[in-house]
């Protein structure tokens, strides 16, 4: 975008001030930036030039941010429980990502998947962690119930390389949702998973699923890897502490 920012100005006795310069303040008003990681790397790093007050917006998550003297917080109403960060579609692919939508600014978070397009068979897709653009492929344990016609059966599994998040072997879309909360995952400790989806397999069937990841690692991203190609929107919320 024109107005991003990829550094912030400032300025020392006797320097010229450019039209550039000045048009970035005339521009944007609110300093601009892409990510969290850019807005800090702007500001010199870890908040080294930062005065409580001071605003950003981030246009991965479309939210303006003020710093409180300690942390970023997003401004919003602060009884508002759910605040969207983010809102990302996917078309036909076999894993999506989101990169630094986890911090400080929340503990908790709620992740809501609409699957817009399926394949015929194998539709099932796994929730996975990530760090600095790499997903955590082990440590995963996960327990589940199943009900359909046939009555409720479980599955649990401790060596897993994911959080189940789909399992259909309909591409019917109609029936075809997940919803999932995840507890602390940018704090350097488990991460937990509560959530349901529902799917289709000769009838509708309705599954909740929980389980961790039991590395003690602070993640900001997540990755949902599809056993073949699919199509929808991912919203996430920090849940207001």
């Amino acid at each position: 975008m024109a107005n991003t920012q990829t550094a912030v100005p400032l300025f020392v006795a006797n320097a010229v001030l450019t039209a550039a310069q000045q048009n970035i303040s005339a521009g944007t008003g609110v300093p601009v930036f892409a990510t969290t990681v850019t807005r800090d790397a702007a500001f010199g790093g870890s908040n080294k030039a930062l005065a409580e007050g001071q605003l950003a917006y981030i246009e991965a998550s479309n939210v303006v941010q003020y710093y409180d003297g300690a942390a970023w917080a997003t401004v919003g109403p602060s009884t508002s429980g759910l605040n969207l960060i983010a809102k990302t579609s996917f078309t036909t692919s076999a894993t999506w990502t989101l990169d630094n939508i986890f911090s400080s600014t929340y503990d908790n978070y709620r992740i809501d998947m609409v699957w817009t397009q399926l394949t015929s068979t194998a539709n099932y897709a796994g929730f996975q962690l990530r760090v600095g653009g790499v997903a955590s492929t082990t440590s995963y344990q996960y327990a589940m119930a199943e009900a359909n016609s046939a009555g409720v059966t479980g599955r649990y599994l401790t060596t897993a390389t994911y959080i189940p998040v789909l399992d259909s072997t309909s591409a019917d879309i109609a029936y075809s949702g997940s919803s999932f909360t995840v507890l602390k995952p940018f704090t350097a400790q488990a991460t937990s998973f509560v959530g349901q989806f529902v799917g289709v397999n000769s009838g509708v069937r309705g599954i909740s699923s929980q389980g961790f990841h039991s590395a003690a690692t602070s993640y900001d991203g997540i990755q949902i890897a599809n056993g073949s190609t699919a199509s929808g929107t991912v919203y996430v919320y920090g849940l207001a502490k």
